[in-house]
């Protein structure tokens, strides 16, 4: 199948899970025979080229157009990358089955290659605005993305979410069908992560004090909950002296998390290390003694699956995908999110049990082999395009009889109606 992937994230330019997950769900479907063509933005990095082969799948990359608008103007900068993306895709010599969308912010460029190439939209959302603000969309651009979200489950013809948790979200939000929506978990190659013992014993002596070593990694966004996470560091310090939290990621509540360490005087046994590439995080990962995932919202979680790969232990709130992955006591501990003081037990738990911490890694990785390994994965995606690609044409065939779906405004609200 000729599959067209569009995604504002691929290596080398990644910002959290969607990038690694479109890069890996691409680089399955190369290796099972498809014919895949990612489209995404240039990072403006010199000797990253504009379109390459790499491990089978061909990998365009489309320049910003001036002027230079920062990312601090969300919306415009979407829209000039979606310009950008399209124009990118249609200059290839090469006509798609199936276009892939990875999120609203490729949905404007997903909605007008739909029409050029009059092929299906299938559309993963990886989050929601909604969600993401626990249901309150209390500014204009938070309304915006919105919209523009529910406009993407509209203008694809088959939508994927990585959870139960996430499927209940989507359909609830946009008022789909429930069998419109399939359920595709992320996954992961083990293969990728396995740091050589030099790089974890480095990372250990860089990160690591005469206590246990705590990471979390991700965007430094409130839906994460670094700050929970922060509020329990003072008993687990008290607990384990000399413990110590690593903090891999970027974001915009980064200053405020630097803000809340220096106000429980933290600021010697928290290191923020920031964005790190994919080789390093595993190191860091290895080197860790447990792994905290404290997301107030979490639409699936990949760092889970990273930390399963890696052996360390996983501590992790009761949030969406993450409860589907982390069986209590088994593949994991939970806790409830926005709980500190749940959160500090549930890690003293793991550092000082340690029958229950190797029996936690030995079942998340046997549940790795057995559920998320990609090849598997990638078939179940092709599945879901096939599923697309026909109802696309059964559409077609009988569209003359039947009324046809648009958007429309009226008094001021989004809705479908049929003409």
């Amino acid at each position: 199948m000729r599959i067209l992937h569009l995604s504002w994230e691929y290596p080398p330019l990644v910002y959290g899970g969607l990038g690694r997950h479109v890069h890996a769900l691409a680089e399955a479907q190369a290796a099972a025979g498809h014919d895949v063509v990612v489209v995404t933005q240039h990072p403006g990095t010199p000797g990253v080229a504009l379109d390459e082969v790499v491990h089978g799948v061909r990998v365009v990359r489309a320049p910003h157009d001036p002027p230079d608008i920062p990312m601090s103007e969300l919306l415009a900068w979407v829209l000039a990358l979606d310009h950008a993306l399209t124009r990118a895709a249609l200059g290839v010599a090469w006509a798609p089955e199936v276009v892939h969308a990875h999120d609203w912010i490729v949905a404007h460029a997903a909605a007008t290659l739909r029409q050029a190439y009059a092929v299906p939209v299938v559309a993963t959302l990886h989050a929601t605005e909604a969600g993401r603000h626990q249901g309150w969309l209390v500014t204009p651009l938070s309304k915006t993305l919105h919209t523009i979200d529910w406009w993407l489950t509209f203008e694809a013809r088959r939508v994927i979410t990585c959870s139960y948790a996430m499927q209940d979200e989507v359909t609830r939000l946009f008022e789909l069908p429930p069998d419109k929506v399939d359920v595709i978990p992320n996954g992961i190659d083990p293969r990728r992560w396995r740091p050589s013992r030099r790089d974890v014993a480095a990372a250990r002596a860089r990160y690591s004090g005469d206590g246990p070593l705590v990471l979390f990694a991700g965007r430094l966004e409130w839906e994460k909950g670094v700050h929970t996470l922060v509020d329990a560091m003072p008993a687990l310090r008290r607990r384990f002296p000399g413990t110590r939290l690593v903090v891999v990621g970027k974001g915009g509540q980064q200053e405020a998390l630097a803000e809340q360490v220096a106000r429980k005087r933290l600021r010697g046994c928290v290191t923020f290390a920031g964005w790190l590439a994919e080789d390093e995080l595993a190191a860091v990962g290895a080197a860790a003694d447990v792994t905290v995932v404290p997301s107030v919202y979490e639409p699936f979680g990949m760092v889970a699956l990273e930390a399963a790969a890696l052996g360390t232990p996983l501590v992790v709130a009761r949030t969406g995908g993450l409860a589907e992955f982390v069986e209590h006591g088994e593949t994991g501990l939970l806790f409830p999110a926005l709980d500190p003081a749940a959160l500090a037990d549930a890690v003293t738990e793991v550092l000082t049990d340690d029958v229950l911490a190797q029996r936690i890694v030995r079942t998340a990785r046997a549940a790795l082999a057995r559920d998320y390994a990609w090849p598997f994965l990638a078939e179940r995606t092709v599945l879901t395009y096939a599923r697309a690609v026909d109802e696309e044409r059964a559409l077609l065939a009988s569209r003359s009889a039947r009324p046809e779906l648009r958007m429309v405004v009226r008094d001021g609200n989004l809705l479908r109606d049929a003409t």
